[in-house]
């Protein structure tokens, strides 16, 4: 006898799966039947926009061994519909609660998925394998500190375009197009150049040839959001506001469909990235109304963006205030704007740690140097100071010039700025002149990628350093 476990409910049904018995003479005709209900099953990991991990995750647990441990009669396209639903389920488990093994798991099944699905026979249902397993490799990458993960899922997507054709499945190919430019985007977020991240501004809008609003208004919405991104990363790059604002435009655009009411999780996702994106055309303007604006929408996307629901998200987003109240602190004399945003980076690290992200960790560590050293500067003793080198070498462990050459730049020359200040407080001139070797292999870096920008600001702080070794040489 086969005895299957279960029940699983969801908002509307229960599917009576426990103590569901049969002859293993049978299980050539159970287990097709158990593929289709398994296939129903998993309908709310297709709710895009909306929090389902607390009705996927039991449902998870019970299929894993299904997916994994065999079932007899469970062959061919039936098992490669199991082992894809249960994929689909944990892939958004894992994106919505931030953990990872049930993206891994994702993977796994969607690799085994593939072996029961030859692109000779099931052409189609190949390709949407393989776009699936970009989305959950696509995920995985996102976390982590290295971009191997990210190239399988560039792979994933241009095997998964070898079928999905624009002639043949045209909203098929433009959805294809969309996750290869995510991670595209993501690849070019972490090098030097700008090559990946034109080649996502090119995925997404090609995406948006089929993907109209009129034929696919959430879809439509969801390229615009992404092209927004890549859009904004290229705008952070250039010293012009053009990139910028289009990245708004973008951003507002998906929310005439992103509603709050419609999708709650698509709403936040994008009311946080337009407060990116606000912030950095607020960097370059002397008033603050882009600044102001940033705050709202990310305490927008905090209505729904909760620790509770999706810890990584609402980390991601506590960082991201804390820039725009940062940036605000800056420009006010008092410190009030500042201690909220030392308060919101240290909110983001508790879910944003080492272990779990280590880019992120490593980003909200440097913004959280910025604040302190910020801080300190008003201030007449270190400690702020003292605190803000402890948050920038924090971020040096995973910033590394190697790895992510120009975020090592950034950080390496806020190091030396909060170091210096220290420096010229304690009447200390043997640090100077290493801080002053640093600052330039952080300039060199910079020029060498163009960036005429953080050139500029590694001006500053070399003449910075030269201006304390001359009032330390007079004392």
């Amino acid at each position: 006898m086969l005895r299957l476990v279960g029940p699983h409910e969801t908002a509307s049904r229960t599917h009576p799966l426990v103590d569901l018995n049969f002859p293993i003479a049978l299980a050539d005709q159970v287990a097709p039947a158990l593929a289709a209900v398994i296939a129903v099953d998993v309908a709310p990991a297709y709710e895009d926009g909306r929090f389902t991990a607390d009705v996927l995750a039991p449902l998870v647990v019970r299929l894993r061994p299904i997916a994994f441990g065999g079932l007899p009669g469970l062959t061919g396209q039936a098992r490669a519909l199991v082992l894809t639903s249960f994929a689909d389920a944990s892939a958004t488990l894992g994106e919505q609660s931030g953990t990872n093994a049930p993206l891994e798991d994702a993977v796994r099944a969607y690799e085994a998925a593939l072996l029961e699905l030859p692109r000779a026979r099931a052409p189609l249902d190949w390709a949407k394998t393989q776009n699936n397993l970009c989305r959950a490799l696509f995920r995985l990458g996102e976390r982590e500190s290295g971009t191997a993960r990210l190239e399988a899922a560039v792979r994933a997507c241009e095997s998964a375009l070898l079928e999905y054709t624009r002639e043949r499945v045209p909203l098929k190919w433009a959805m294809t197009q969309n996750n290869l430019g995510s991670a595209l985007a993501t690849i070019g977020e972490r090098e030097s150049g700008t090559a990946r991240l034109d080649a996502a501004v090119a995925a997404f809008e090609a995406a948006l040839l089929e993907r109209t609003r009129a034929r696919a208004p959430f879809d439509w919405a969801k390229s615009q959001n992404n092209l927004g991104n890549a859009l904004s990363r290229l705008g952070e790059r250039e010293s012009g506001t053009a990139r910028l604002e289009a990245a708004v435009r973008a951003y507002e655009a998906a929310l005439l469909e992103y509603t709050r009411e419609r999708v709650p999780l698509n709403w936040a996702m994008t009311q946080n990235n337009l407060g990116t994106a606000l912030i950095l055309l607020g960097e370059r303007e002397s008033g603050t109304a882009r600044l102001e604006a940033a705050v709202r929408a990310y305490q927008a996307a905090l209505l729904e963006y909760t620790r509770e629901r999706v810890p990584l998200k609402w980390a991601m987003t506590q960082n991201n205030l804390g820039n725009a109240l940062g940036n605000l602190g800056e420009r006010e004399s008092g410190t009030m704007r500042l201690e909220a945003a030392v308060r919101a980076y240290e909110a983001a690290l508790l879910e944003n740690t080492r272990q779990r992200v280590p880019l992120n960790w490593a980003m909200t560590q440097n913004n959280l140097g910025n604040a302190l050293t910020r801080l300190g500067e008003r201030e007449s003793g270190t400690a702020r100071l003292e605190a803000a080198v402890r948050a920038y070498q924090a971020a040096l462990l995973e910033r590394t010039r190697e790895r992510v050459p120009l975020k090592w730049a950034a950080t390496t020359l806020g190091l030396c700025a909060a170091r210096a200040l220290i420096a010229e407080r304690q009447g200390d001139a043997t640090a100077l002149k290493s801080l002053a070797h640093a600052a330039r292999e952080a300039r060199d870096v910079l020029a060498k990628d163009g960036d005429a920008e953080g050139v500029e600001t590694s001006d500053k702080h070399l003449a910075e350093i030269e201006r304390i070794q001359v009032a330390l040489a007079g004392r």
